[in-house]
């Protein structure tokens, strides 16, 4: 017996299930036209820069391009984030004419030069810790779900995330301006990468906070970040980092342009699951007291630290395997057991052994939040400490 078509209990076709369960039926005209445009940029840089794409550079370059679509489909706001930064960036390439001396003019001197642009979103960084700050303890006196403070917050992350790429961009443009046959894509010393590290940070925070409503952990992430700034501005200023200086031949690799960014996403969500656990271990004491916390429940601050754990630790992955296809590639052996190479097998264990917990033991609240704290410290020496107090094949990249 057929179904009443006007019965709505009637269950659906097979066919209609799959098509609102695909992922392409829900884009609208915005997400097509976003990846046209990223589409449109690939093929203008393809275009304008063939002296500059071997076959390499060109699988890089489209899977970029691909990549950026879905993270904008993923994201949403990255669809006006991703075409505001490269527009910016493309404005400063045309006010620098091919001619480095133009950067002297007003708005590349104080606003888009690629060290005028990395100093705004250092000054964006501090002025969102604070913005996150006050309003978290307004939070604490008033109940009102309407925060204008940690919206400000909210706004100056993404403004430090738009300063910081927009002057990586214009930072690579400006590399082949002082050196036409020897420019790099700006990931190669600690100075680029720190601010690599702030813009991905600024990123997956701010999509785990639209995602969860997480808002008033944000303090917890801007203060983390805020360090870095001021380490930042500290190796720009004592030992002149931001000089843009030829790149070692050791670093003369594509494989540095998706061996270093996949190396920081996991980084940046390492030490965001630290922060968060800082903040888990704050509502678990006031919990375990009684008191009243105006932070989210533990259980889930928890829930995004796992999120962030698991995606770090596949990027890390990737990246694992990406730098021993480099030294591979470079040195004829896949692994040698160098000081980089075993911390970052360190770092890997114990985030592998944090997810098993977690997932296979059933491991939950304070141990795991502690565990996540440890591990910004193991992350820390890994990235930094190795590089200061160890010699190896790595050892190029010292304070």
């Amino acid at each position: 017996m057929n179904p009443n078509p006007a019965d709505k209990s009637a269950p659906a076709p097979q066919h209609a299930l799959l098509h609102s369960a695909s992922p392409i039926g829900t884009l609208g005209p915005a997400d097509w036209l976003f990846a046209a445009a990223m589409a449109a940029v690939a093929a203008f840089v393809q275009y304008t820069l063939p002296q500059h794409m071997d076959i390499y550079e060109t699988v890089i370059l489209w899977s970029s391009a691909a990549g950026a679509v879905a993270l904008g489909w993923f994201f949403k706001p990255l669809r006006w984030y991703l075409p505001l930064c490269i527009a910016l960036a493309y404005g400063a390439v045309k006010l620098y004419a091919g001619d480095m001396q133009n950067g002297e003019g007003f708005l590349l001197r104080y606003f888009l030069s690629s060290q005028s642009a990395i100093m705004w979103q250092c000054t964006f960084v501090f002025i969102a810790w604070f913005c996150y700050l006050a309003g978290t303890l307004a939070a604490r006196r008033h109940s009102s779900p309407t925060n204008t403070l940690l919206n400000l917050g909210t706004a100056f992350t993404w403004l430090s995330a738009v300063g910081g790429l927009t002057g990586l961009l214009v930072r690579w443009h400006e590399s082949y301006l002082l050196r036409p046959d020897a420019g790099y894509i700006p990931v190669s010393n600690l100075y680029e990468v720190f601010v690599l590290f702030l813009i991905v940070t600024a990123l997956m925070y701010l999509y785990y906070e639209k995602k969860f409503a997480i808002q008033r952990l944000g303090v917890f992430v801007l203060t983390f970040m805020a360090a870095l700034v001021g380490f930042i501005l500290w190796y720009s200023i004592s030992r002149g980092a931001h000089a843009i200086l030829p790149l070692i031949p050791a670093l003369q690799s594509w494989w540095m342009k998706i061996h270093v960014p996949a190396n920081f996403v996991g980084y940046g969500a390492f030490c965001i699951a630290a922060m968060l656990g800082v903040a888990e271990l704050w509502v678990l004491n006031r919990e375990a007291k009684g008191l009243k916390s105006r932070l989210p429940a533990s259980h889930l601050i928890e829930e995004v630290m796992y999120k962030a754990i698991a995606v770090g630790f596949l990027f890390f992955t990737i990246a694992t395997i990406l730098g021993a296809l480099w030294a591979a590639d470079a040195w004829g052996r896949y692994w040698s057991w160098d000081p980089k190479e075993t911390w970052a097998f360190i770092v890997w264990l114990n985030y592998a052994v944090w997810l098993h917990l977690r997932l296979v033991a059933g491991w939950r609240g304070k141990i795991l939040a502690w565990w996540a704290v440890t591990g910004l410290f193991i992350t820390a020496f890994a990235f930094i400490g190795v590089n200061m107090f160890l010699s190896g094949l790595h050892s190029y990249g010292s304070l």
